[in-house]
C-alpha cells in the first residue's frame, strides 16, 4: 500500500525521503530522517517505532545495514515490515519480510533506496531510482520527480490518496514537512504543487528561526 524513495544528497548532505499510499496521512507514519545521520522508511504494515530505532542506531555510528541488523535482532513481527536505510555516508539497506503485502520490491541506487508493496507491478521502485539517478538539482525536486516516475510505471494496484515530503539538513528540525494526508484526486500532483509552493521560502523559513533581524519580510498583509 506504499511506495516511497530515500535518499542522501551527496553535494549538501540533506536526507530525503517522499512516499506515497492508498492509505490516509502515510507520511505520519513512515517517514523518519534526521539531519548529520540517515534516513529510514519503514512501511507495509507499519511499526513506527523502527524508524526512530533505526536513526538512534545510525547516531551512534552503525552503517545502514548494521542498523537494520540491530532492528531485526530478536524482533518478533519483522515478517509484516519493509524497511529502507540510507546512512550518513551514503550506505544503504533494504528488507522486505516475507508476509510483505502483494507486489512488492526493493532496489538500491547510490546513495539512495526505493520499495514499494500493493505495487501495480514489480518494476516502481526501479523506476523511480532511475530517474532519481538520471535527475540533478535540489534533493526535494529529484524527489518529488521520482515519485511522479514512480506513478507513471504504476504506482499502487489501487488509486494512491497520500503523499508526503519530508528534508533534513544541519537544522534539528526538518527544513521541509509537506503532507497531502487526503485527496480523492492526486496527492502527488498535490504534493508536486505544494513543493513548488514551499521550495522558494523554505531558506527563508530556516533564516526566520535561527536570525529573525537578517531574515527577509513575510510577505503577507500587515507587514509593513
Amino acid at each position: 500500500m506504499t511506495f516511497s524513495l530515500s535518499a542522501r544528497c551527496p553535494d549538501t548532505g540533506m536526507f530525503g525521503i517522499v512516499i506515497s499510499s492508498s492509505s490516509p496521512a502515510v507520511a505520519a507514519r513512515c517517514v523518519h530522517a534526521r539531519a548529520g545521520v540517515g534516513a529510514v522508511a519503514s512501511q507495509n504494515v507499519t511499526d513506527p517505532s523502527l524508524g526512530q530505532k533505526g536513526l538512534a542506531f545510525m547516531a551512534g555510528g552503525l552503517s545502514a545495514q548494521e542498523a537494520l541488523n540491530g532492528l531485526l535482532a530478536g524482533y518478533s513481527a519483522a515478517d509484516w515490515r519493509q524497511l529502507a536505510l540510507v546512512d550518513t555516508n551514503g550506505g544503504t539497506a533494504l528488507f522486505s519480510g516475507p508476509r510483505t503485502l502483494g507486489i512488492h520490491a526493493m532496489i538500491e541506487g547510490n546513495g539512495a533506496v526505493a520499495a514499494g508493496n500493493l505495487l501495480a507491478n514489480g518494476d516502481v521502485p526501479a523506476a523511480m531510482m532511475d530517474a532519481f539517478q538520471q535527475s540533478r538539482g535540489a534533493l526535494g525536486d529529484r524527489l518529488v520527480g521520482a515519485l511522479v516516475a514512480g506513478l507513471s510505471a504504476g504506482g499502487e494496484a489501487g488509486p494512491v490518496h497520500s503523499a508526503g515530503l519530508y528534508l533534513v539538513r544541519e537544522m534539528s528540525w526538518p527544513v521541509a514537512d509537506l503532507r497531502v494526508d487526503w485527496s480523492e484526486r492526486n496527492p502527488i500532483s498535490e504534493l508536486s504543487d505544494l513543493w513548488r509552493r514551499y521550495k522558494p521560502q523554505l531558506d527563508d523559513y530556516v533564516r526566520r528561526a535561527v536570525d529573525p533581524n537578517a531574515a527577509p519580510s513575510y510577505g503577507v498583509p500587515g507587514d509593513e
